[in-house]
């Protein structure tokens, strides 16, 4: 990924299982302690797309309704599952990421994937949030259910539970799937490509190599990179996010997933469909920021720094 460089050389370099390993740990820990760390902006921004009419004087505001009617630990809804759930998820996302683009640089080439890097990052990041989303949605949707009806359950265990017996595995985890695989899939291909072709521009602006880089440098590079990275992705899929809170507000009703959507899509409007886009600006760039940099940071001490890089030299 863009931001790495050589480890001291300690011992022998990770390879095969234990490389991807060591990848899927950085990237669980990143995933998690930035997506925990937010849960009070995710519950406000939650609020904001569920409530539109009573949570409608932005972002701010919206936090003092909150604390007001419901008191401080109200913030903190949902930080069970949101952990768990990410924690999943980012070893899922992080690790197929670097496993899916070296299989492609392998298959192609070097020199193809230089020229094609592009394309491969789009695949790679697609094709790994695909399987991320399949541990995630049973988890986002018990945090969604718990944000809108703060009386469903007392937490992770008790909303997981409560869900998996009143509505069964996919109608209660899995109604929401089409739309987060909808907002996700969009959301990780923008955040790794703007990523990787941003910190590559970065790098290519420094005259120093990256490689005799500071470990203070590469993080700054890495928490830019991943703050730009995080605006371009929570534009691009907000509509779906707003949907996805929409579709798990309330108990399942009939009609396909399809037609829910198309229903929703229509009833919201253009407008509608970017509600709380404020508080998500706010969330995702900071989350994605905080993602490259601990992840970029993890990896550099666990001494994964065996990937192959595929960004032109400047």
């Amino acid at each position: 990924m863009g931001g790495e460089t050589a480890a001291p050389a300690t011992g022998p370099a990770p390879k095969g299982l234990d490389l991807y390993a060591r990848y899927a740990f950085a990237g669980a820990v990143c995933c998690s302690v930035t997506h925990g760390a937010l849960t009070p902006v995710d519950v406000v921004k939650t609020r904001i797309q569920l409530y539109p009419e009573q949570y409608s004087q932005g972002m701010i505001k919206a936090f003092g309704q909150v604390i007001k009617s419901e008191g401080a630990f109200a913030l903190l809804t949902g930080v069970g599952p949101t952990f768990v759930g990410y924690f999943l998820q980012g070893a899922l996302k992080f690790g197929g990421y670097e496993f899916w683009k070296k299989t492609f640089i392998q298959t192609i080439g070097i020199e193809a994937a230089q020229e094609n890097r592009t394309a491969i990052y789009l695949a790679s990041s697609g094709l790994c949030e695909f399987v991320a989303d399949i541990a995630l949605c049973p988890l986002e949707a018990t945090r969604i259910r718990l944000v809108s009806q703060p009386t469903f359950a007392n937490g992770l265990i008790g909303g997981f539970m409560r869900l998996l017996r009143e509505e069964g595995v996919l109608r209660g985890f899995y109604s929401g799937f089409g739309p987060i695989l909808f907002k996700q899939i969009p959301y990780t291909m923008a955040k790794f490509v703007v990523y990787e072709r941003t910190a590559e521009t970065f790098y290519g602006m420094i005259s120093t190599p990256k490689d005799k880089l500071s470990n203070l440098t590469v993080t700054g590079i890495n928490l830019g990179s991943g703050l730009i990275a995080g605006f371009a992705a929570a534009i691009i899929s907000q509509p779906a996010d707003t949907l996805l809170s929409k579709i798990n507000k309330q108990k399942g009703v009939e009609g396909s997933i399809t037609s829910r959507l198309i229903g929703l899509a229509r009833e919201l409007g253009p407008r509608g469909l970017f509600l709380g886009l404020g508080a998500r600006l706010v969330m995702v760039g900071t989350l994605t920021a905080g993602q490259f940099a601990i992840y970029g940071d993890i990896k550099r001490m666990l001494g994964a720094t065996g990937g192959v890089e595929i960004a032109k030299k400047q």
